[in-house]
């Protein structure tokens, strides 16, 4: 037999001797390392479940811990234990307990068979690494780490700060270049046998003792030095996530993993029956889709980046995206209109029509949430409270946006409004905002009180008004927005509407010609005037159209006209 098997095992060890049999039933002779924390109890059933096939052997027991020398050293002995006892041994393949695998023993068997002085095992360089995972990198080889990142994490944090404070650096040994790779590998009988008996392994030995996570680069970094030919891969599929934890394949990766060109695969979840069924007894005979690795990259690259982003505009309990790593946007396009319903009778059902969405009234208003029919709970279970909606205001608008998916949304804004909502707003790409600036003015005017008594109110709106303006106008804002004065919009109210509809609702092919009725305005210019003349400056209103106050009800002439 052209290649054996190395174990590395320490739990579900039921599934450990169904896979130990499935290589040993081919011809290929195994050695098995068991855990030395496992119970002699568990270790005496897995040597009797064992025990008829004449292949398979058991290397002296160490505790494996993650990130140390222990899991070093037991791959030390069970491939020592290999070479000794099966002479006959070109390739020495390492696995773990939960690794299965998934092509025939005979495909790996002519595939070593054709690169007989072949090393595969992943070696690059640490100047080349681009998947280490929390700041330790070429530190692993230059720092000392005697603590269990596991088990005495502050130890281990601690004594790595103490070490970068003081300026301290490990030599690293003479005549080696630190690599780093995956663990799991299949060398030459001829390259193991030049690191195990290499002359300075005792002085690599105690070095690699304090390296972090050694079983990454001992043999990577070692192989370098014996290896004729070094083809840098892992012949085991193995996947990772964003922390660097490694996915589990469970019965329905059954498709995927009998695509990939790799041998074996981990981890496999240990009650993954079909897997199991599939790969041990039916491998040899079971017709196999042509491979397509880009798939499973592809598939396994859009995992992690929905785990690390989520999908847009979905909050839940269980996924609360960081900030720093996007995705706090909402789920779909939606529009936020600030003055509109201050000057005009009908505007909402008007835009409803319009837009073929659902116009709300002011969402962030202080008193309630003004949902578009009055309701008092919207699709969702959200309520109209407004002391439950400014708990979380992020989460109630892409609640009610996500709640809403394939339905255009829309609603008024104003700086009457609760306005920490705002920044998320301007944050976010979906957002459309439409602003006739100084049209909150219009509602004082129409309150029938005097310049003199509602000018401290005017000069607080307009300044929320302009801080909201200057956050979405800001470089940072991601929002798309469309603003006119109240003056440039009166003189032709007709054309902003157009360019609502058509940014809402591109399917719109047709110029409407239909417009909502404007509210009476005669007399609010001069409105305006008294608050220039008590000392107020209302700087957002712009020029007011100078046949405003002749109009009996203050209707821009081109209202009447239709749209062509």
């Amino acid at each position: 037999m052209s290649f054996g098997v190395v174990m590395l095992c320490h739990t579900a060890l039921d599934r450990a001797a169904q896979v130990a049999r499935h290589w040993a039933r081919h011809g290929c002779p195994v050695v098995i390392h068991l855990d030395r924390r496992v119970p002699d109890r568990e270790r005496d059933g897995l040597v009797q479940a064992l025990t008829d096939l004449p292949d398979v052997r058991f290397s002296d027991r160490v505790a494996c811990e993650w990130g140390m020398f222990g899991l070093v050293q037991a791959t030390i002995l069970a491939a020592s234990r290999m070479l000794a006892d099966f002479p006959q041994v070109g390739h020495v393949f390492l696995a773990s307990g939960s690794c299965l695998p998934i092509r025939p023993v005979r495909d790996l068997e002519r595939f070593l068979d054709a690169n007989p002085h072949t090393d595969f095992i992943e070696s690059v360089t640490t100047a080349d690494v681009g998947w280490t995972v929390g700041g330790l990198n070429k530190e692993r080889f230059t720092l000392r780490f005697p603590f269990s990142w596991k088990k005495q994490r502050r130890l281990f944090d601690l004594y790595v700060r103490l070490q970068r404070r003081l300026g301290l650096h490990r030599r690293i040994p003479d005549g080696i270049v630190p690599h780093l790779g995956s663990q799991w590998w299949c060398l030459t009988r001829a390259s193991l046998e030049a690191i195990l008996k290499h002359p300075d392994r005792s002085r690599y030995d105690r070095y690699f003792r304090r390296v972090w996570i050694p079983d990454e680069s001992y043999f990577q970094t070692l192989v370098r030095q014996v290896s004729h030919r070094v083809e840098s891969r892992s012949l085991t599929l193995a996947k990772f996530d964003f922390q660097g934890r490694p996915h589990i394949f469970y019965d329905d990766h059954l498709h995927l993993l009998r695509q990939s060109e790799a041998f074996a695969a981990r981890k496999i979840w240990h009650s993954a029956d079909l897997l199991y069924q599939t790969f041990l007894q039916n491998a040899e005979h079971a017709p196999r889709p042509a491979p397509n690795p880009g798939k499973i990259d592809r598939l396994f690259a859009k995992a992690v980046q929905r785990r690390v982003k989520g999908r847009p505009g979905l909050f839940m309990q269980s996924r609360f995206p960081n900030q720093g790593r996007g995705g706090n946007q909402s789920a779909a396009p939606y529009g936020v209109f600030e003055g509109f319903d201050a000057l005009f009778q009908d505007f909402r059902p008007w835009l409803a029509q319009a837009v073929e969405g659902r116009v709300h009234g002011h969402l962030f208003a202080s008193e309630r949430v003004q949902f578009a029919t009055g309701e008092a709970v919207f699709k969702g279970g959200l309520s109209d409270s407004a002391t439950l909606r400014d708990y979380n205001p992020r989460s109630f608008l892409t609640s009610l946006i996500w709640n809403t998916r394939g339905e255009t949304q829309c609603f008024q804004f104003g700086p009457s409004d609760v306005q920490e909502i705002a920044k998320f707003i301007a944050q976010d790409p979906n957002a459309m905002v439409f602003a006739v600036t100084g049209a909150f003015a219009v509602p004082l005017w129409r309150s029938g009180r005097s310049a003199h008594e509602v000018r401290g109110e005017v000069a607080r709106l307009q300044k929320i008004e302009a801080d909201l303006i200057a956050l979405v106008d800001s470089p940072e804002s991601k929002a798309r927005m469309r603003r006119w004065t109240l003056g440039e919009f009166l003189e032709n109210p007709a054309e902003p509407l157009q360019v609502i509809v058509d940014m809402l609702n591109p399917r719109v092919r047709q110029r409407r010609a239909d417009l909502p009725r404007l509210l009476p305005l005669a007399g609010f210019s001069s409105f305006l005037q008294d608050l220039r003349n008590q000392g107020m400056q209302p700087v957002l209103m712009g020029d007011m159209p100078e046949t405003l106050d002749s109009l009996p009800n203050g209707r821009a002439p081109v209202m009447s006209q239709p749209v062509e």
